[in-house]
């Protein structure tokens, strides 16, 4: 058996430390998308008994280049066939928790997975200086006999070693949020939680106590979910009475061809959502609850080539005007949505997401398995991307939803935009990597044809992001690099 051991120093109590712990989506935080994804939560939080699933993939640059490569598969699938076992290179890893004590440590084992064996223990002790914490992680493992060696030991560490600094500063910089943002816990309902984005935003509220119900098209399976359809205008409003705040991220994927049906498909699906939740909280308004919807939008709202007045080159902001493209058009018409519930006086806020970076998909994942192969480079040349953090971009959302004093659009980018080119040489610097091969413009026009290509691959907009950074949002990661090298492990 081989012991690893890793030290964090946190700057917050025990009790607090702890509950984090305890709470529905600790597991979703601390698991980076370079390691696995998560199968199944824990079905009882870290009780004795509780079990939850992860999708495992290979350590290293291999195992992010297969699974990146088949992520960007299961985007050009069929839903039916994404969903398959065969498109996840991963092998499932069965965790058991077999001991608890309360507000000093809790152990899980592997039940089934890759290793002979797995033991992690996390122990809790108050820090050196009042109001802090120790917490030491501690695992005991065993590789498989075809896999035993110095090598392969040491290996296996460098491993630990770069998902448990992952953990840490996820940890961190969550507790910092949830103490950035206290108030009563709130009931929050959330559209598209299933999603990249909607997963990660539920499970940080749920980090701070917060409790978040997800709208589902089907009949519900637990007291956790809400009814809606917005293809017929249903919606169980006694069931969202109970929320004082909705937060909207559902829509039909952008990142295919535009064809004539998929352009209806995407402008339908964001319009019939928005009004049926605003419409829904307008008529709610009148019990004296506070509520807020935060709906999502798109940068997309300033036109595939966004300027300023009078052809400044400064930043967009929120009061700039939309532009008059396709996705422009969405944009505006799915913010217009909101008004029934702004009349209402329903605080609303409409986030202006940018490029959302995470290796579990979009567009960096499409990326990644090109630069890890050596045949990276830009997509463009001086075109401006307005970039986001995955994790940012869900504190964002969570911040608007906790903050009272938001209101209108907002951008959810990133401080500092960056250009194709150097946005191709930073991801080749942090992965080790050429980034030289500029991307053929007929690349991007023969996925998403002309028009997709113009408004997504090849659009330039610089944006900023003065106006939730004046709200009081503190970015995680306000420089590409340390974005990237987080998001990596690298």
């Amino acid at each position: 058996m081989s012991s690893f051991r890793y030290v964090t120093s946190i700057p917050y109590p025990r009790a607090d430390v702890f509950a984090w712990f305890t709470r529905p989506g600790a597991l979703v935080r601390l698991t980076p998308s370079f390691f696995g994804s998560i199968l199944a939560e824990p079905s009882d939080g870290i009780n004795p008994g509780s079990t939850a699933a992860m999708g495992v993939g290979a350590p290293g640059g291999v195992g992010m280049w297969l699974g990146s490569a088949a992520g960007s598969v299961r985007g050009l699938l069929p839903a039916s066939l994404a969903a398959k076992k065969w498109t996840r290179p991963e092998i499932r890893w069965d965790a058991l928790h077999t001991e608890l004590v309360p507000g000093t440590s809790f152990t899980d084992v592997m039940d089934k997975g890759p290793l002979a064996a797995w033991t992690h223990r996390h122990t809790f002790t108050d820090g050196a200086q009042a109001g802090t914490t120790l917490m030491v992680d501690e695992v005991t493992y065993e590789l498989p006999a075809v896999a035993r060696g110095e090598w392969a030991y040491k290996r296996m560490d460098a491993e630990l070693t770069r998902m448990f600094a992952f953990r840490e500063r996820q940890l961190l910089a969550d507790l910092s949020f949830h103490y950035a943002h206290p108030g009563e816990q709130l009931t929050i309902a959330i559209s598209g939680a299933s999603g990249l984005v909607g997963r990660q935003l539920g499970a940080l509220l749920t980090g701070g106590g917060h409790r978040v119900l997800t709208l589902v098209r089907r009949a519900p399976r637990n007291e956790g979910e809400i009814f809606w359809d917005p293809e017929t205008g249903a919606i169980d409003s006694a069931a969202l009475a109970q929320c004082q705040a909705v937060i909207h991220l559902a829509g039909h994927p952008i990142g295919g061809r535009f064809t004539d049906a998929n352009k209806e498909a995407i402008h339908q699906s964001r319009i019939r959502g928005t009004t049926l939740l605003a419409q829904a909280l307008a008529e709610l308004a009148s019990d004296g609850v506070e509520r807020a919807l935060v709906s999502g939008s798109a940068v997309g709202y300033y036109g595939a080539e966004g300027q300023a007045p009078g052809g400044s080159s400064r930043a967009l902001v929120e009061t700039d005007p939309a532009g008059s493209d396709f996705l422009a058009t969405v944009c505006k018409d799915w913010e217009a949505a909101c008004a029934p519930a702004a009349a209402a006086g329903v605080r609303v806020v409409n986030v202006r997401t940018g490029i959302v970076l995470s290796a579990a998909g979009g567009v960096l994942q499409r990326l990644l398995p090109l630069y890890l192969a050596g045949a990276g480079g830009p997509l463009g040349d001086e075109q401006w991307q307005s970039w986001v953090g995955i994790d940012d971009i869900a504190g964002i959302f969570a911040h608007a939803a906790l903050n009272p004093t938001l209101e209108g659009p907002v951008n959810g980018v990133a401080p500092h935009p960056v250009t194709a080119k150097e946005f191709a040489h930073t991801l080749g610097k942090v992965l080790h990597r050429p980034a030289a091969l500029k991307v053929p413009a007929l690349g991007p026009k023969l996925l998403l044809g002309a028009q997709g290509a113009a408004e997504l691959a090849l659009a330039s907009q610089r944006v900023s992001a003065a106006k939730i950074q004046a709200s009081g949002y503190q970015f995680r990661h306000a420089s590409l690099e340390l974005a990237l090298r987080h998001i990596l492990g690298e």
